[in-house]
């Protein structure tokens, strides 16, 4: 009885660390290939406004963190840097500065939601027609599948 107690207990936690890998590197496995450094400098040399994305945010730990520069132009948001890899990342415009899950969870109703960020390394996001950069000051990246603050910068 001890025995396949034991057995029990070591499977489900050898299948549990599998699923826990698998969440983590199933979105480095099917991402696609990040834009080149180039593409992204033209598209910062066309920005209207530049931000920082730091991992010593208050929401920001070993898992959740960004670096790097953000370049808001008139249609695109990139970013010149790293994520942390995760699932379902999407950007968004933040009518308020935000460092972490619960400052973001107020802001979010006010907040446009761009697009999604489907690569770590580097990443463009189109703008949708007509947006108003000037209605927001801050670019957010959030998980939304876990709802996990994953970044942000201030870009005004």
């Amino acid at each position: 009885m001890k025995k396949a107690l034991l057995l029990l207990v070591s499977h489900a936690l050898v299948a549990l660390a599998g699923f826990a890998a698998g969440i983590y590197l199933l979105p480095i496995l099917i991402a696609p290939d990040s834009p080149e450094a180039a593409e992204v400098s033209a598209l910062a040399e066309k920005a209207q406004f530049t931000g920082q994305f730091r991992r010593d945010l208050a929401g920001s730990d070993a898992l959740h963190w960004g670096e790097g520069t953000v370049s808001v132009g008139p249609t695109a948001v990139a970013l010149m840097g790293r994520l942390a890899p995760g699932p379902d990342y999407k950007l968004y415009l933040s009518p308020a500065f935000v460092q972490d899950e619960a400052e973001f969870h107020r802001v979010k109703a006010d907040a446009l939601r761009v697009g999604d960020v489907k690569t770590f390394e580097n990443f463009v996001v189109a703008l949708p027609a007509g947006v108003d950069l000037m209605a927001y000051n801050t670019v957010v990246v959030w998980c939304e599948t876990f709802r996990e603050f994953i970044s942000a910068a201030q870009y005004r």
